[in-house]
């Protein structure tokens, strides 16, 4: 187990502080996540559609501050950036202890929105500046199976509120998640800072909203992303709804993907090394996600309880290695596309993707496969494949449009060639 444990954290120094933060805060979050919804109608007292219409609000105005926080952390220092946000995020969950007034709700889902969207590209800039190029996808990697063991331990901790279904319980579980981005932050200070950025004269202050080519890409990705609410929405109203498999079989989802990334993220991401490869393992991914969704198709026959869960857990294993294959890829073109010192304004508007999949992916993926069943789930695999397919051209043309990393101009190339 110790050994299984090493091989989920990054080297000692500045990327195994980076990832206890992001442990720590992980935690926090998959306990906010299971609980939050009974926490906002039961302890906050709002009816479902205020909440709903709150959350839409803040996570639209966090998708709108990406990019300028992000712009922050290059001009201000990446690391007090991030040490700032931490701090307001554990203000903007504090906060929700002691609310009980929609106005009060909105100003504090706000705050805490716009602070996950810049500490997310604060962070990715802070990585990008203090571990070399070619070593990033594979950092990145790490953090990224570290953050799927803390969301496990979180929704447990979240479970048990849950069972325990009390005012307190849930009290204590945003006490974590608040106490554990003041973790965050004092892990976050201990990492070296690294360079600022200056503005040359007449260079426009958000330099990314110019750049057509990532900008394409960043819109590829956003729309991989949906993949997102299939696992936490889409599946388990199919599951609940339209399979023949016992309600629990819903947790059966969340179970396969958060400890496939925990421990496979790392060795999947292996296979990424520069552009061309990136293109390549989000192409791969398509085909997974395509996989995937004609998988969950099959799940609408009649195939007896036990087998629907099989299929379930095989489609839900499928979708996790798509949704590896996407991250690695999308690591690595998101880092090696954008400028060195302008890392924290891409990285916020690369970030936005979770933000708009969360926005727009429950109401068209809830319409197109609840509403059109087994021929929905095709098309949305569909969507997939054709996606990651376009995303290796977009990447050319972005390569194209800027100077390259020695390293990467001849795997495009051969890419090209091939």
């Amino acid at each position: 187990m110790s050994s299984r444990l090493g091989q989920m954290l990054p080297p000692a120094g500045a990327p195994r502080d980076l990832a206890m933060a992001q442990l720590a805060n992980s935690v926090g979050d998959g306990a906010f996540v299971v609980t939050s919804a009974l926490f906002f109608t039961r302890v906050v007292g709002l009816s479902t559609a205020e909440v709903g219409l709150g959350l839409t609000i803040a996570w639209l105005t966090g998708f709108l501050a990406g990019v300028p926080l992000g712009s922050l952390a290059d001009r201000r220092g990446a690391r007090g950036t991030a040490v700032l946000l931490a701090l307001s995020t554990a203000t903007a969950v504090a906060s929700f202890l002691v609310v009980r007034s929609f106005a009060g709700f909105l100003v504090a889902a706000i705050l805490y929105a716009c602070s996950q969207t810049g500490l997310t590209a604060a962070r990715q800039a802070l990585l990008a500046g203090l571990v070399q190029p070619e070593e990033r996808t594979k950092i990145r990697a790490f953090l990224q199976s570290t953050v799927n063991a803390g969301l496990a331990v979180g929704a447990l901790l979240g479970g048990v509120a849950l069972r325990f279904d009390s005012s307190a319980a849930y009290l204590i579980v945003f006490g974590i998640d608040a106490a554990s981005f003041l973790i965050a932050a004092a892990l976050i200070r201990r990492v070296p800072s690294i360079a600022t950025s200056i503005r040359a004269k007449g260079e426009p202050r958000l330099a990314v909203l110019q750049d057509r080519p990532y900008a394409v890409l960043a819109l590829l990705n956003a729309v991989m992303l949906l993949f997102m609410p299939l696992i936490s929405l889409v599946g388990p109203l199919w599951i609940v709804t339209r399979t023949n498999a016992p309600s629990w079989a819903v947790a059966s989802l969340m179970i396969v993907n958060t400890l496939g990334v925990a421990f496979f993220q790392v060795r999947i991401a292996k296979a990424v090394r520069d552009l061309s490869t990136a293109a390549r393992s989000v192409r791969y991914a398509g085909i997974a996600m395509l996989a995937a969704c004609a998988v969950f198709a099959t799940t609408a026959a009649d195939l007896g309880p036990a087998t629907t869960v099989a299929v379930l857990v095989a489609a839900s294993a499928l979708l996790t290695v798509g949704e590896m294959k996407l991250a690695s890829g999308a690591w690595e073109i998101s880092f090696g596309l954008a400028p060195a010192d302008k890392q924290g304004q891409y990285q916020g508007f690369f970030g936005t993707g979770p933000a708009i999949a969360r926005m727009l992916g429950p109401a068209l993926l809830t319409t197109v496969v609840l509403g059109w069943g087994p021929i929905g789930w095709i098309a949305v695999g569909a969507l997939f494949l054709g996606t990651s397919c376009a995303t290796g051209p977009a990447v050319r043309w972005a390569a194209r449009t800027r100077a390259v990393n020695e390293d990467a101009t001849p795997s495009l190339a051969e890419e090209n060639a091939a």
